[in-house]
C-alpha cells in the first residue's frame, strides 16, 4: 500500500493533522461498518499513515509541538534541596537505648519506689533494699532481650556508679540539714539510677 492510497483510503490530504486522520478513520470505519474488508483496509490504511508519520518524526522530518510529551523523552525535575541532616545519637549508644512503654517505665518506677521508702525509714534494711534492687533492675533489663549477661554487666555499673554518686551527695545533703540517713538517701539515689537504667536502657 503506497503513502497516496493511505491517505485516499481514508480520505485526507498528505498534511492532515492526526486529530484529521483520528477522525476520518472514526468516519469511515462507521460509514463501512457492515463490510468487514473494507473495515480491514481503512485500519491498515490508519496503521500505515501512523508508522510513515512515526517514521517522518524520527528522521525529524516532522516538527513536533513542544506542548506534546513523548515516554521516550527524558522528563526533567527541578532539583530538590538535600534532606537536612538530623542529629542522631553515635550507632553504638543506639544499640544502648531504648524507648520504653509505659508499663516499662511504671513497673520499675513502682518497685523502686518502694525500695527507696524502705530505705529511708529502715536505714538498717538499706543494704537488703539494694541487693533486692539489684534483682529488680536486672529482671527488667533481662526481660526486653533476654540477654542475661549484658543485663547484669549493666545493672552492677548502674549500682556502682549511683553509690560512688550518691554516697557523697548523701553525706552533703545531711550536713545541710536533710533529715533522712545518708545510708538511705545514698541507696535512694542509687534506686533512681537503677530505675533510669532498667526503664531506658537494653
Amino acid at each position: 500500500m503506497s503513502e497516496l492510497s493511505c491517505y485516499e483510503q481514508l480520505g485526507v490530504s498528505e498534511n492532515a493533522s492526526f486529530e484529521e486522520i483520528q477522525e476520518a478513520r472514526t468516519r469511515m470505519s462507521a460509514l463501512h461498518s457492515g463490510d468487514r474488508k473494507q473495515v480491514d483496509l481503512i485500519e491498515a490504511a490508519y496503521d500505515e499513515i501512523l508508522m510513515q508519520r512515526l517514521r517522518q518524526r524520527q528522521e525529524g522530518k516532522i516538527k513536533v509541538p513542544e506542548r506534546i510529551r513523548f515516554a521516550e523523552r527524558e522528563v526533567r525535575t527541578m532539583p530538590t534541596a538535600p534532606p537536612t541532616p538530623t542529629k542522631e545519637a553515635p550507632a553504638w549508644l543506639q544499640g544502648f537505648l531504648d524507648t520504653p512503654s509505659r508499663s516499662d517505665i511504671v513497673w520499675p518506677a513502682g518497685g523502686f519506689f518502694a525500695l527507696s521508702l524502705l530505705s529511708l525509714l529502715q536505714p538498717a534494711s538499706a543494704p537488703l533494699a539494694l541487693a533486692l534492687g539489684v534483682g529488680v533492675g536486672l529482671y527488667f533489663l533481662n526481660r526486653k532481650e533476654k540477654k542475661f549477661g549484658r543485663a547484669l554487666a549493666i545493672t552492677v555499673v548502674a549500682l556502682l556508679g549511683g553509690l560512688l554518686i550518691g554516697a557523697p551527695l548523701a553525706t552533703w545533703l545531711t550536713s545541710v540539714g536533710v533529715l533522712f540517713p545518708a545510708d538511705g538517701l545514698a541507696a535512694s539515689f542509687t534506686f533512681f539510677v537503677l530505675w533510669l537504667v532498667s526503664s531506658f536502657l537494653r
